[in-house]
């Protein structure tokens, strides 16, 4: 099977109060929720994955609140096939005028039947 593949421009915001911090491809229209324990994958028409909210997201990312607040750079890729799906973040955080780079792996069972094989990226 030939690869579906998403390149494009994304969106991040981060609800201090509440701790869930949201990456997401702009412009795309959203069809349904993936729930797994600590995080919600929103997936649009086209059966790609478009959006990532993470609850607990300092507690998960392990990382203070302040800190969750400024990030100047990050990019989310998601990826399926072979029954799993791979979600990729890769953010910068400003720590006391210090860049740091994280890139968190995340990987789930694909129970949902999304189309496989894909890759979505944010630019």
């Amino acid at each position: 099977m030939k690869p579906r593949h998403l390149e494009a421009e994304g969106e991040m915001n981060y609800d201090f109060i509440n701790d869930i911090i949201f990456f997401k491809v702009k412009n795309r229209e959203y069809d349904f929720s993936i729930e797994f324990q600590n995080m919600v994958i929103d997936v649009d028409e086209e059966k790609f994955i478009v959006g990532i909210q993470l609850f607990e997201a300092s507690k998960f990312l392990r990382m203070s609140k302040v800190n969750l607040r400024e990030i100047p750079r990050w990019q989310f890729k998601a990826r399926i096939d072979k029954g799993i799906i791979e979600l990729r973040l890769d953010y910068q955080l400003k720590v006391r005028n210090k860049i740091f780079e994280k890139n968190p792996i995340i990987v789930q069972e694909n129970k949902s039947g999304l189309p496989s094989p894909q890759m979505v990226s944010t630019i």
